[in-house]
């Protein structure tokens, strides 16, 4: 039987009742539409990066999409004048990576900056991924659905997918109000996605627009770069964060096929390389309960990604933090301006540094790396993690007034 904590990537969660793994999109809609008529919960799931599930087994369905085509249907099309557009069609079951370096191989701007973010191309939109200057929502030029409501397929531009930070009209659906589940649509949202087509630009080069990007390339913000060397600085830049998965986890029976094989074995010998040349708190395993996995030595890799999702406050909230609280301008959910705050930041200042961990033998900690990330340290259960998440949302609430939220999808858990 088939357990959360064998696909996700913080490898925890317990037994699954139906897991499926559909071929085509005939086979995803049937069982999305059984499992809806008959009143049985249904998790769809990716690359399981941005998901914690209960240490209880899951009475419901668990569908895993198969299909991983990318396709340019532009290639059958001579370019015209000037016009660099190139449309490519990604497949939801598509590891994002995957996806990330067939259209950097092809000189394909616009995705070089999410490189190395875990999970798949649906999911990628749902969350409305983003980093080092780019987000998802820049390159969808649409998104095709199953509307589980209204029982049909639909094709959604990019404006109406309604994408906001780390946020989509898929995801809202899945919320009644920020942190509270919508029960009629969750873990997975009302739209499922079946495909992605993506507009690109076809150039050699990609641009320069953030900070440590910039530093790690030797670079000026705006400057011009060829986009595989972003790639590889952002892979690099990602790696010192401790937020690249464990590609270890491609070789396990439960996530074999899940990627392209030629980029396991490159994303496992450069982890091999990064761990080796790094002697540092992060290289240190308690071997006792690394002994469960016993997959990777590199423990700051077995998380969720982010935890917490960046607070977006009022202006009010934001003048009541320290002068040197990271502060960017932003949109409220009700459309008013606001003022976004560095969760890490917040988290780090309130008293919760890198390792944190609320027990000196618990099993669930902050990275070494970076604050953000919550990892299983080796056998760590779904409420070792609630507890750490729990003492530090509500460590900065008290410091600094301000609430944070959860990024994972939560399976039969919940911070409340």
């Amino acid at each position: 039987m088939t357990s959360f904590a064998q696909i996700t990537t913080i490898g925890v969660g317990g037994n699954i009742d139906h897991f499926v793994e559909p071929m085509n999109r005939a086979a995803i809609i049937e069982e999305i539409e059984h499992a809806d008529s008959h009143g049985i919960p249904v998790c769809v799931i990716g690359g399981g990066s941005n998901l914690l599930a209960a240490d209880g087994d899951f009475h419901g369905l668990v569908l895993r999409d198969a299909r991983r085509l990318i396709t340019v249907p532009d290639e059958a099309s001579p370019v015209e004048g000037d016009d660099r557009t190139v449309h490519v069609n990604a497949e939801a079951g598509c590891n994002w990576d995957d996806l990330v370096d067939f259209c950097v191989e092809r000189g394909l701007e616009g995705l070089e900056g999410l490189s190395g973010i875990p999970g798949n191309v649906g999911a990628s939109v749902v969350q409305n991924i983003g980093a080092y200057g780019q987000e998802v929502a820049g390159a969808v030029e649409s998104v095709e659905v199953w509307d589980r409501e209204d029982k049909q397929t639909k094709t959604l531009g990019n404006v109406e997918m309604q994408f906001g930070y780390r946020s989509s009209l898929l995801k809202t659906s899945m919320y009644k109000a920020p942190g509270i589940p919508n029960d009629e649509y969750y873990p997975s949202p009302r739209y499922i996605v079946l495909s992605v087509t993506f507009v690109l630009n076809h150039t050699e080069n990609g641009t320069v627009n953030y900070p440590q990007l910039a530093a790690a390339l030797k670079a000026n913000l705006g400057d011009r770069l060829p986009i595989d060397r972003i790639r590889a600085a952002v892979l690099k830049v990602r790696a010192s964060k401790g937020m690249l998965e464990d590609a270890t986890r491609y070789r396990l029976p439960e996530m074999q096929a899940c990627k392209d094989g030629r980029q396991v074995e490159v994303a496992i010998a450069a982890q091999q390389r990064y761990v080796e040349g790094h002697d540092s708190a992060a290289d240190v395993v308690d071997e006792e309960m690394m002994a469960d996995t016993g997959t990777n030595e590199d423990i700051n890799r077995h998380s969720c990604g982010s935890f917490f999702m960046n607070p977006i406050v009022s202006q009010a909230v934001a003048d009541r933090l320290p002068d040197d609280a990271p502060k960017y301008p932003a949109t409220l959910p009700d459309g008013s301006t606001g003022v976004k705050v560095s969760a890490a930041w917040l988290i780090d200042h309130a008293g919760f540094h890198k390792g944190y961990r609320v027990r000196d033998d618990a099993r669930a900690s902050l990275s070494e790396l970076h604050t953000l990330s919550i990892i299983n340290r080796g056998g760590a259960s779904c409420d070792d993690i609630l507890e750490l998440a729990r003492t530090i949302r509500d460590g900065v609430r008290k410091e600094y007034g301000v609430e944070l939220f959860a990024e994972p999808v939560m399976v039969n858990a919940s911070l409340q």
